[in-house]
């Protein structure tokens, strides 16, 4: 049961994979300040996309997941789609790219980077 409690507070899942690129990408710009920080936004071939960019300033009412020393970021708007989503960095035949395997999309684009609810 206090598994499940701590998987419950956790609003995303951030893999070893993804911690790994972002220590190597936050090594590469020399600002050991920086977070990742993953966001939904309206558009994108099935409704909302995901987005991500590297952020300074964590906000009072972001939420923070910190693995190994690397923090991700989820503004409370965002927060509500993401609850239980996984944080992946693949790399494969089309590419390197950070995904979101999120339990709330009801359908999702072939590309991954859109879904919708």
């Amino acid at each position: 049961m206090g598994v499940v409690q701590e998987q419950a507070a956790i609003p995303v899942f951030f893999t070893e994979s993804a911690v790994a690129r972002v220590r190597e990408l936050i090594t590469e710009e020399g600002n050991p300040d920086l977070k990742l920080r993953v966001f939904i936004t309206g558009g994108g071939c099935s409704g909302f996309q995901y987005g991500f960019t590297f952020d300074e300033n964590q906000a009072d009412d972001d939420a923070a997941v910190e693995r190994d020393g690397v923090t991700l970021l989820v503004d409370p708007l965002s927060y509500q789609y993401l609850v239980g989503a996984t944080v992946d960095y693949e790399e494969d035949l089309m590419g390197a790219q950070f995904r979101v395997q999120n339990p709330n999309a009801t359908s999702t684009c072939g590309c991954g980077s859109s879904f919708s609810i």
